[in-house]
């Protein structure tokens, strides 16, 4: 259990921490300050997933809190062939993937400390990570039409 709030807490620092980097995209006053549509999906989108992976990890945790850790989180995710095609898929994208893309686009759009989002989804879930980054892009694409 101390596992779980450990990982909250990290994970509340890197959400207070994007915000921080990207305060001048959600301060008030500029043309399309206002969340869009697809931004405001992609919240919700993130949102559902924490939520969902947070359940799960909280009752695996759980059941057998002796055991829970990343060494046996890791082996149960690969218990028979079609978890270990999904949780493959998962790792690489999570892991190689999604750092090289935010890391290397992020700043191609003008987004600010794009590592962060690759930490977050250590300590959320990888789609609360790339959820907030897409809703990121797509205040940053009204931020620059705004000429700010």
């Amino acid at each position: 259990m101390t596992s779980l709030l450990i990982h909250a807490g990290l994970g509340l620092l890197c959400l207070v921490l994007f915000f921080w980097f990207n305060a001048y995209l959600y301060r008030p006053g500029w043309k399309g300050a206002a969340p869009s549509f697809l931004e405001v999906l992609y919240y919700l989108i993130a949102v559902a997933s924490v939520c969902v992976g947070w359940h799960f990890n909280i009752e695996y945790v759980m059941a057998d809190p002796a055991k829970a850790g990343w060494i046996d989180y890791t082996e149960k995710l690969f218990t028979n062939p079609a978890a270990g095609s999904g949780s493959q898929d998962l790792i690489t994208a999570n892991a190689i993937l999604f750092p090289l893309w935010t890391i290397i686009d992020g700043p191609r759009r003008g987004l600010r400390q794009c590592w962060i989002y690759f930490v977050l989804s250590l300590f959320t879930s990888f789609g609360f990570a790339m959820g907030l980054y897409l809703a990121a892009q797509e205040r940053q694409v009204r931020w620059l039409k705004a000429g700010k």
